[in-house]
């Protein structure tokens, strides 16, 4: 606990954001952190609650409730209240491999569990979490720290995404010698290209990863394990093998008209935008454009919140967000009690952008393509779509979103990113190593294990559970570090 009465002497105080139109004429993170001395108080705000639900990541209605990494949240908020800011770290660093990461762009599960959420404001804890690690870079306590005493044992890890950093994170302090594969030209995975500059700047990416290269993991890049290199060259010349590929098999729009120009997926889209940032800052043809240009994004979550925000930043004429699924109530209903993860509409940085600039929210809710619409040139120009609604089908007796009747209607367009999620791992990576997937084409193990059907062979994250968010890949990381330290060693201390 922080204070005994801090949750009452003190309100929550978040770092204030930039004004929409002020940040979207850049790239750059745009909150600014609290001082020290008010990140402390909001330490205090911790309560003595008796049942930290912010910390226990268990799931509770089908969804998780509190930190998939048991993060020890009550211990950290009431060393950083008084003013212990190194302890604070070193008890965060216990259970996180990447709290600059997860400080930046996790949801907070923690905080909608919080106890004082139930009838106040949360403890701030993603907020004091990021002032923790910052402070401890700024102090040097997060600096390199270089094993003594080395195995001998190697480890491929194949994906430099959180699940596969962490994995190697952990195996690496260990004492095992870790190599990371990374296909694209940097290590970071979707931390890197996946998740724009202004959630995550990648000078924060680049300074962990150096700091883990520093500590002896080696990063080769640029290489398509699978394609480049034989899966059967990576079985011998490593001990084990862990398989961190992310969920990277993007879900398409089968809607007559898909093979128009100016339709691209959000991931690709992304990760042009942010390598040309990174590249050659935004030169005009290093990216794809929607400069004037009226964007459609087909998808309501995170990833089609990043298309929004940032073909705003890209001078897009418009945007429109589409949302199959009808909108979400504003408060908790009834039968979404705490510390369930609330059910409620979230407006999100992009949307509030677009808010600002276009003077209204993008989200069309209960709306899909029915066909995509090209010029005489083979060119996107026009969307006819058309209205759902939830209606029960007849061979299954599950409710599914189906169209309504004449509800058709037609809207211009020139580019359409579609952010509707992803299918699970790519084939010829599964193939490659000959592991089994699931019907959900994620790599299969038995339950709550990590080892696959292919002798010293793991798997770790999305590639695992399907696409997730970047505290469950670091989770998953870890727990196959331990399996795969156990399998080597006989026994573990990670």
């Amino acid at each position: 606990m922080g204070k005994p009465t801090g949750f009452i002497d003190y309100e929550r105080e978040n770092g204030k954001a930039a004004a929409p139109r002020e940040r979207i004429k850049n790239f750059n993170e745009f909150h600014t952190p609290l001082s020290k001395e008010k990140q402390q108080l909001q330490g205090a705000r911790c309560m003595d609650c008796g049942v930290p639900f912010c910390q226990s990541g268990m799931m509770i209605g089908g969804m998780a409730s509190g930190c998939p990494l048991n993060n020890l949240i009550p211990e950290w908020n009431e060393l950083l209240y008084t003013g212990n800011w190194e302890q604070a770290y070193n008890r965060l660093h216990k259970t996180n491999n990447f709290p600059e990461f997860t400080g930046r762009v996790c949801p907070a599960l923690c905080e909608n569990a919080c106890t004082c959420n139930l009838n106040d404001e949360p403890v701030a804890s993603k907020q004091n979490e990021l002032a923790i690690i910052e402070n401890a870079y700024e102090e040097g306590y997060a600096a390199a720290r270089i094993p003594k005493v080395r195995t001998g044992k190697r480890i491929a890890v194949i994906g430099s995404g959180p699940s596969g950093l962490a994995a190697a994170d952990q195996l690496n302090q260990r004492g095992h010698t870790v190599t990371v594969f990374e296909r694209s030209d940097r290590p970071g995975g979707l931390l890197m290209y996946g998740i724009p500059n202004m959630k995550l700047e990648k000078r924060y990416v680049e300074r962990k990863t150096g700091i883990m290269k520093e500590e002896g993991v080696e990063f080769i890049t640029g290489v398509d394990v699978g394609k480049d290199i034989k899966a059967d060259k990576i079985l011998k010349d490593y001990d084990r093998v862990i398989l961190a590929c992310g969920a990277s098999n993007p879900r398409d729009i089968k809607a007559p008209g898909r093979e128009a120009g100016g339709i691209y997926f959000a991931v690709d889209f992304l990760k042009a935008v942010t390598k040309s940032l990174l590249d050659t800052g935004l030169k005009e043809g290093t990216c794809i454009s929607v400069k004037g240009k009226k964007v459609v994004v087909i998808g309501g979550g995170d990833t089609g919140n990043d298309c929004v925000g940032t073909s705003i930043r890209l001078g897009a004429a418009g945007v429109l967000q589409l949302e199959m699924m009808p909108k979400a109530p504003d408060c908790r209903a009834a039968g979404n009690p705490w510390p369930e993860w609330p059910k409620i509409c979230k407006t999100d940085y992009g949307q509030e952008e677009s808010i600002a600039v276009f003077g209204k929210d993008p989200r069309e809710y209960c709306t899909t393509v029915k066909e995509f619409i090209a010029d005489k040139n083979g060119n996107l120009c026009r969307l006819k779509l058309v209205k759902l609604e939830s209606r029960k089908d007849r061979t299954s007796g599950r409710y599914v979103m189906a169209e309504i009747e004449g509800s058709e209607y037609e809207v211009d367009a020139d580019i359409v990113l579609i952010a509707a999620g992803f299918l699970g791992s790519e084939t010829y990576v599964t193939k490659a190593f000959g592991v089994e997937v699931n019907e959900r084409t994620n790599v299969k193990t038995e339950a709550g294990r990590y080892e696959t059907g292919v002798k010293h062979v793991f798997t770790a994250g999305d590639m695992h559970r399907g696409q997730s968010l970047v505290v469950w890949a670091i989770r998953e990381g870890r727990d196959a570090a331990r399996e795969v330290d156990m399998s080597l060693m006989g026994y573990t201390n990670l």
